[in-house]
């Protein structure tokens, strides 16, 4: 009987691929998948390995791997201990997560230091394939993770706006028009003088807001500077300290989000200035906090939920979009990705106990 030929052979693996050249595996896909992220001279060395190994792609691990991961990303570079007090990012991450979740998608969340570790972990995961897309927030002015993503072919949707995001969609948050409302209201009311304690100055919202705090402004005739922070209650509060150290003491001072406002008013009443006798307080953002406090804070309220859930359905749109044309989707327009529910209702301006005439 003639003997059955033995088994040829085994294949080289990525791990084998790895062990010669010194690297990670990860590292060794990178190369392999023509991914940024590895120096020239370490991506010829490991090709040069892999030729001489005779590696070739496993086409059935190709095609489980082109499969969907049944998943969106969200890495968010803040320390976790302020988004414990932030209520702006549970009501997002609630609005991302209702939509996905009744598309039977989950939601990798990630919290990191800093912009770097961001992007470190965007190329680990489209590398391991644990995701099929991306939202990201927090745009800054000048973003190193749209050139990536791009580069990456890594499905992405902006949530936060308009800024540097090349091709990819975004959804502005009502910036401009919820500065607009806030300072029509303070001049109705007859300030003249109002300063803002704004976010980082790195942040794209940041700057659509600022830039529209000081076009409201000038239509009205009224004064005003803008401090920037970090968002936390002790930098807000410094920031407040400032502004009422100056001559003339500004009669309305608004705040980027909800928790600096609740520090800027201890502030002001620890400094004997009475709100809104003295002072006027406004916040940028509306939540219990303003409600509880007093007085009562005058807030710019908008459905935040609402907000998350459309930017989730546009990037499960962009997903199978991309899946349909074997990759990446082209440019679109905000409009494009619609949502058959209603999108996110107008801002409106909560006016409180917070608010009045200036002095005198």
């Amino acid at each position: 009987m003639p003997r059955r030929p033995g088994p040829g052979p085994r294949r080289p693996t990525i791990a084998d691929i790895a062990e010669r050249a010194g690297v990670s595996k990860g590292s060794v896909s990178y190369a392999l998948n023509g991914n940024p992220g590895l120096s020239e001279p370490t991506r010829r060395r490991i090709l040069a390995i892999a030729e001489e190994a005779g590696w070739r792609p496993n086409r059935a691990a190709r095609a489980l791997s082109a499969s969907r991961a049944g998943a969106c990303g969200l890495a968010v570079a803040r320390p976790a201990h302020l988004l414990a007090y932030d209520p702006f990012f549970p009501k997002l991450i609630s609005g991302i997560e209702a939509e996905l979740s009744a598309r039977q998608i989950a939601l990798m969340l990630q919290m990191v230091d800093d912009v770097e570790a961001e992007m470190r972990a965007l190329r680990r995961w489209w590398a391991e394939r644990r995701v099929d897309g991306v939202l990201l927030v927090d745009l800054r002015v000048v973003d190193p993770r749209v050139p990536v993503v791009e580069q990456l072919g890594l499905p992405a949707v902006i949530v936060g706006g308009p800024g540097p995001t090349g091709k990819l969609p975004y959804f502005p948050g009502h910036d401009t028009q919820r500065i607009r409302q806030i300072v029509e209201h303070l001049v109705r009311l007859g300030h003249c003088r109002i300063d803002r304690v704004a976010g980082p100055a790195a942040f794209a919202h940041t700057q659509t807001r600022t830039r529209a705090f000081r076009e409201a402004l000038a239509r009205a005739g009224a004064m005003g500077t803008a401090l920037s922070t970090d968002y936390t209650t002790q930098a807000a509060a410094a920031a407040t300290k400032k502004l009422v150290e100056r001559c003339p003491v500004p009669t309305a001072i608004v705040y980027d989000n909800d928790m600096m406002a609740v520090a800027g008013l201890g502030v002001l009443q620890e400094a004997s200035l009475a709100v809104p006798e003295d002072v006027s307080i406004v916040s940028l953002e509306d939540s219990i906090l303003c409600e509880v406090v007093r007085p009562s804070l005058t807030a710019s309220s908008w459905d935040v939920e609402a907000f998350g859930a459309t930017a989730a359905h546009a990037l499960v749109k962009l997903i199978d979009e991309a899946a349909g044309h074997h990759g990446v989707a082209g440019h679109h327009r905000v409009n494009d990705f619609t949502p058959d529910a209603a999108g996110p209702a107008e801002p409106t301006l909560v006016v409180r106990a917070s608010t009045g005439p200036p002095p005198g």
